[in-house]
């Protein structure tokens, strides 16, 4: 089953205190990668909050309400693909963006890693800039204070989706969207019946300085279809353009 998180509110959105949005819980399990970490983080200007251990990690995402999470996978007491799937499961941690540091980098891993909820995944050994330039990306859209605008939402057929406050219903039933997938389906229905490479929807949904591979895309195509389609296995909405990429079509929500 996919983790799911509630795109409602961004964990380091302008409600935060700037304190509250510089805040990173790394769950590390070795001290020298976890000062390798912390060091790398703090130069760009973050306060790190550390744990050594799963449990201790589920315990301080919930205290300490950090905007973004930095986490390895094997972990004593609590591994990290279970912890990160209590963060997605829960509303009060949901929105946490994951960065997974891990020394296992088969493709089979990193594809589990997003379908936990990950948002980037990096493998050890690592370049400390990397990290922090990876953590950086994943909470940019996040540091940035909505500009005042209208009230935004989009209504066609059975799908409404509220720009604002983040929601998406479906026949009236509100589906719950991860934040990287209610961007991607705002991006589609803002953009409707033109096909995207995925070379495309990775500069324009999670943005030029972003370092996740184009395999990054497939996986939450698939679960986004899993959400908004009525047979995920033969999509009307998000379909595929064989050999070009994806196109969200209007014409399958009958309106």
């Amino acid at each position: 089953m996919t983790a799911e998180r509630p795109a409602t509110q961004s964990p380091a959105g302008p409600d935060r205190s700037p304190a509250e949005r510089r805040k990173i819980l790394v769950v590390e399990d070795e001290p020298d990668i976890l000062e390798l970490v912390r060091v790398a983080l703090e130069a760009e200007g973050f306060s790190v909050v550390a744990a050594g251990d799963g449990e201790l990690g589920w315990v301080l995402a919930r205290r300490e309400r950090p905007a973004a999470l930095v986490l390895d996978l094997m972990l004593p007491k609590l591994g990290g693909m279970e912890l990160c799937k209590r963060i997605r499961g829960t509303r009060e941690t949901a929105g946490i963006p994951v960065v997974m540091l891990t020394a296992r980098g088969t493709e089979t891993d990193k594809v589990v890693g997003l379908e936990m909820g990950a948002d980037d995944y990096v493998t050890k050994p690592f370049s400390p800039r990397e990290l922090a330039a990876r953590v950086k990306a994943v909470l940019r859209r996040a540091y940035e204070a909505p500009a005042e605008r209208p009230h935004e939402v989009y209504e066609k057929g059975p799908l409404r989706i509220d720009f604002d406050s983040w929601e998406t219903r479906l026949d009236g039933r509100r589906i719950e969207l991860s934040l990287r997938e209610f961007e991607l389906l705002k991006f589609f229905v803002t953009h409707p019946n033109r096909v995207f490479e995925r070379g495309q929807l990775l500069d324009l949904v999670w943005g030029r300085d972003t370092f996740v591979e184009p395999r990054t895309v497939d996986v939450h195509i698939r679960r986004l279809r899993q959400r908004i389609e009525r047979d995920g296995s033969m999509p009307e909405l998000i379909v595929t353009v064989r050999g070009v990429g994806y196109m969200f079509d209007e014409r399958g929500l009958g309106a």
